[in-house]
């Protein structure tokens, strides 16, 4: 299957371009910056520099490359995590501009389908605490979460509302694995280890863990299977963060979390991070695994933490 993947040279980009070469398919991958270029080339991908943002470059690459199927790894991210500064301004643009692009590109080339990222640690902090896709998505989040929540439901409405497109969003969990802020050399492992991680309050909040390879397997799987729609792509054990914190520190070989009362860590890092710590729900993969035929090969943090970081 001929397969075009936007933000090829990305951290989850990286192992997809792998896996789709692997499986046997002919993958055109985009990267914004000219040096990614010959590692793309050495994975086994046609290269294509190109700018999301350039709706004329976007619409030549895809037409070009004439593809059954478009997937967008697109994200900008900064290198630091800080809940309380964070910028998410140029990853929602990435997302909301660069991937209406792809859908107006994709819809011109005649595409099948196309496959997105999202994130599924978007549901609203209220009821249970594991959330399928049906739940209310987190619309009014602190800042600066909230906007990036409004231009990803934005970007999700399009991509599964676009008439003649097989529009597939997957909700990722949290990335764990190389390149990201939990990496043993990731932002997240750097706090930990300065002790600047800390379980805030009971460390109610649930987190959904994926390994960036786990991620990968998925958004192969969906090339074929499951109906249009949304999808969690997490493991198989939400856990809160008294309970995987500890483990993760294990790992890295770090000193032990400190806790912290909610007051304290409101003033130092904000509303967001403490609704992260005390209110995050998770996400259930029940329908990922059902209609994907997909199961993950990390199916805990526990192993995958102790694998990829021990």
């Amino acid at each position: 299957m001929k397969v075009f993947v936007a933000g090829a040279s990305g951290v989850i980009g990286r192992p997809l371009v792998r896996q789709l070469v692997a499986a046997g398919h002919d993958v055109a991958g985009t990267t914004s910056k000219p040096q990614n270029a010959a590692p793309l080339e050495a994975a086994g991908a046609t290269p294509i520099v190109c700018d999301a943002l350039d709706a004329e470059a976007v619409q030549a690459a895809v037409r070009d490359s004439a593809p059954e199927v478009v997937i967008s790894q697109l994200t900008r991210l900064p290198r630091e995590y800080n809940p309380r500064k964070i910028d998410y301004g140029p990853t929602n643009r990435a997302r909301a501009e660069g991937g209406h692009n792809l859908i107006e590109a994709a819809r011109a080339a005649g595409v099948r389908r196309f496959i997105t990222q999202s994130v599924a640690f978007i549901y609203a902090p209220e009821g249970e605490m594991i959330k399928d896709e049906d739940a209310r998505p987190w619309t009014d989040a602190p800042g600066p979460f909230g906007s990036g929540a409004g231009s990803t439901l934005d970007h999700e409405r399009e991509a599964t509302h676009t008439p003649g497109l097989e529009g597939v969003v997957l909700r990722y969990g949290q990335f764990y694995g190389p390149g990201t802020y939990y990496a043993a050399d990731g932002n997240i492992a750097e706090q930990v280890r300065r002790r600047r991680f800390p379980i805030v309050g009971r460390g109610e909040g649930m987190f959904s863990f994926i390994h960036i390879d786990d991620a990968a397997s998925a958004t192969v799987a969906s090339l074929e299977r499951g109906a249009p729609g949304i999808y969690n792509i997490v493991d198989d054990e939400p856990a809160p963060l008294r309970e995987w914190l500890p483990v993760y520190v294990e790992a890295l070989g770090a000193r032990r979390p400190r806790r912290v009362p909610t007051f304290l860590a409101r003033l130092v890092a904000g509303p967001f991070a403490v609704a992260l710590a005390t209110q995050l729900r998770g996400a259930s993969n029940a329908k990922a695994k059902r209609e994907l035929g997909w199961e993950p090969r990390y199916a805990s943090w526990r192993q995958g933490f102790r694998e990829a970081l021990g």
